[in-house]
């Protein structure tokens, strides 16, 4: 079994659990669910901005601990700080040491829109992204069938939520649909986490430019994201590279610093 597969076999359990503990009725009092939603899209279009998606992650099944000194507070202000157009918050605890209450904190002190970073494998998860202040969802092609792609950003639609759509290789190219808006390329081969920035560069050119492309993971050089935004690519994840340094928003500002120089 892949890790991606047991992160996928564990998070049903989780789901269907949290469904029992809180549910629909619950989480559509909360009052982040009828404020209007941030376009990550539209961030990410923004002429005058990098394009960073910065991320805050404490820990990752391929690197372990990569960063449990610094607050959620100071990491996602620290990047709003430097210019980033948007934030990635991780809320699986499992194995990436996140929680719901950690984009809860982020969305009540920053403006920029966030994406809800977790393995989302059904409707409830996508009603909670939308309680706990997110402003768009992550959709894994490795994990879904193009028909659930299409039903669960169809879904987000429903809650004014935006969808990232992340693949991996050609054979998921078939994922992309009308109802995703953006689409992400990961360069992190999920089954065994090794990464390649060709990746990107490879899919490209297969993603209809109606689509914001936006790549992720394994991205530290400056150089390598101009070459992405020559590619098409409009967005950049960040995450490991920003966290695993002492002060992650002075090390996003650097890097825009020299993307924009």
């Amino acid at each position: 079994m892949t890790i991606l597969q047991k992160i996928i076999a564990h998070k049903r359990r989780e789901v269907a659990e949290q469904q029992t503990k809180v549910p629909v009725g619950e989480l559509e009092k909360s009052p982040f669910f009828q404020c209007p939603s941030l376009s990550l899209s539209a961030a990410l279009r923004r002429p005058d901005m990098a394009g960073i998606i910065a991320e805050h992650k404490r820990k990752s099944p391929s690197k372990g601990i990569i960063n449990a000194n610094v607050t959620v507070e100071e990491v996602t202000t620290g990047y709003v700080r430097a210019g980033a157009s948007a934030l990635s918050v991780l809320t699986d605890e499992q194995f990436f040491g996140g929680k719901n209450e950690d984009l809860l904190i982020a969305r009540g002190l920053n403006e920029v829109p966030i994406l809800r970073k977790d393995f989302t494998i059904g409707e409830y998860q996508i009603v909670e992204a939308k309680a706990i202040g997110a402003d768009a969802i992550l959709l894994i092609a490795a994990v879904l069938t193009p028909a659930e792609v299409r039903q669960l950003s169809t879904f987000a639609r429903s809650l004014s939520l935006e969808t990232l759509l992340e693949i991996h290789d050609h054979s998921e190219l078939g994922h992309i649909c009308d109802t995703v808006d953006a689409v992400g390329v990961n360069n992190r081969n999920l089954a065994d986490f090794t990464v390649d920035v060709r990746r990107s560069l490879e899919l490209a050119p297969h993603i209809p430019n109606e689509f914001v492309k936006v790549s992720e993971s394994g991205l530290s050089d400056p150089a390598a994201v101009m070459g992405l935004r020559a590619a098409g690519f409009q967005g950049f994840l960040i995450g490991e590279s920003f966290m695993k340094m002492e002060r992650p928003g002075e090390a996003c500002e650097d890097f825009m610093h020299r993307i924009l120089a």
